[in-house]
């Protein structure tokens, strides 16, 4: 297959820079950079919607992955719907959808491989066993790059949901991107849709990017959370809407005995400009797979509508570890059940071999500048008996209720922690430190994984 190179390269490019797209938003080495560029069109591809691209793809990027170690490559989706199974991303590499191309998820399922559970799982979450690899995959690269000027992916999950709702599935349903092993990832200005579960999903990644996603689930769709970095160290999600069956953020890091013994916990994260609806879940939940540990995070400017609970930590006896130096500043909400929810009971096991003497240790969880109209219940925070959740502090918030609020709005056990300008009051277990004691918010100290390169 000729590249396009030069001439042919630079008309790819000045289409994709004229379309309007915010080079501020991505790495612009993931855009403009790359040596070689190719359209699905020149490996076969037939954006007609019916006809199978799964093979296009992977020659596309087989093809691309020659030049890793020579500038790197783009491939670019130009307008259509391209229907496809699973495929692998390469190294130094760019995967461009036009804003007017649809990826659509076959429903075919010989187009999806079946691989082993994560290390740090033991088992698939729907089934025991494997699990159907994600419709974009890639794993072990270094500066990958999905993005395009608003394009679409379509997961077409009914017909998974239905299967999950009948029992039906024999392993794990796939996610619609999920990168492993990787370093240097950045996911931007896309459209995503009707995931069959998860949609986004580093995991066991470093330097990660997740940037200007919509994601549209319907609100009873099962699982279907939006972006979860799993066992990740310096990652930013920021500018994203979501719309989910499920949390529209979920932090993890492995589940029981086998995310002890993997270890790797997710640190320096940084949400930003999130806007959710949830009606069942959160808007940011912690947990509740977090046995490899989770801390140092840091959310900010963030918008709940419609949803269950503002920021959930959960866990149980078994998961171990810890999930500490949480830091909340600047949350809208409205419509809520519940602002606050800590929960020490959790109890989803992948089997009947964790430890009961793994407890994990919820401390230093920080909420400050929270704003909440229209809330049936202000907290439910519930620590595990004779191990309490400590060190939580919450600052500056206004809670306003519904017509029909609960008799009792913070119901606190187990815990231990302070308060400031809270209304209504808070429970007793937060200590009244009078006005003016704002919760800690330091600024983060890891550099922006786009100025880490």
């Amino acid at each position: 297959m000729e590249m396009w190179t030069n001439p042919r390269r630079n008309q790819v490019l000045d289409t994709i820079l004229l379309l309007g797209i915010v080079l501020v938003l991505i790495d612009t080495k993931g855009v403009e950079s790359r040596k070689y560029s190719a359209s699905l069109t020149d490996f076969g591809g037939v954006g007609d919607g019916v006809t199978s691209n799964t093979e296009a793809f992977q020659a596309a990027i087989f093809n691309l992955s020659q030049y890793a170690s020579d500038g790197g490559s783009l491939l670019f989706v130009p307008p259509g719907k391209w229907l496809t199974g699973s495929f692998n991303l390469t190294s130094h590499f760019t995967l461009y959808i036009h804003k007017d191309a649809t990826l659509l998820a076959s429903q075919d399922e010989s187009e999806w491989a079946v691989i082993d559970p994560l290390p740090s799982y033991g088992r698939g979450r729907d089934a025991d066993g494997g699990r159907y690899i994600s419709l974009i995959f890639g794993t072990n690269l270094t500066d990958v790059v999905i993005t395009g000027d608003n394009g679409t992916i379509d997961g077409q999950g009914v017909t998974w949901w239905d299967k999950f709702h009948k029992g039906e599935l024999k392993y794990t349903r796939p996610y619609l991107i999920e990168i492993m092993y990787s370093d240097e990832v950045q996911i931007s200005n896309l459209t995503l849709m009707n995931s069959p579960s998860w949609n986004v999903h580093p995991v066991y990644s470093s330097n990660v990017v997740v940037q200007g996603l919509t994601i549209l689930a319907p609100v009873t769709s099962p699982n279907t959370d939006g972006i979860n970095p799993d066992s990740c160290t310096k990652t930013r999600i920021e500018d994203c809407y979501i719309v989910s069956g499920d949390d529209c953020v979920a932090v993890k890091s492995g589940w029981d005995e086998y995310g002890i013994k993997f270890g790797m916990p997710t640190k320096q994260l940084v949400i930003r400009r999130l806007t959710c609806i949830s009606p069942f879940s959160a808007v940011i939940a912690l947990g509740s797979e977090m046995s490899g540990g989770i801390e140092d995070v840091r959310a900010e400017d963030i918008t709940g509508i419609n949803s269950e609970s503002g920021v959930r930590i959960k866990t149980a006896v078994g998961r171990g570890n810890y999930v500490k130096d949480i830091y909340v500043r600047g949350m809208t909400m409205n419509t809520m059940k519940m602002v606050f929810w800590m929960a020490g009971n959790y109890g989803s096991h992948p089997d009947n071999d964790y430890d009961p003497n793994a407890i994990p240790v919820i401390q230093n969880i920080n909420f400050r500048d929270i704003i909440a109209e229209n809330v049936t219940m202000a907290a439910r925070l519930e620590g595990i008996p004779g191990h309490p959740f400590s060190g939580i502090c919450i600052s500056n918030a206004t809670i306003g209720l519904t017509q029909k609020p609960k008799k009792i709005q913070w119901n606190c056990t187990e815990i231990a922690g302070v308060s400031s300008n809270v209304t209504p009051q808070p429970c007793n277990l937060l200590t009244d430190q009078g006005p003016d004691n704002a919760c800690n918010f330091p600024e983060d100290s890891f550099p922006n994984p786009k100025e880490s390169k």
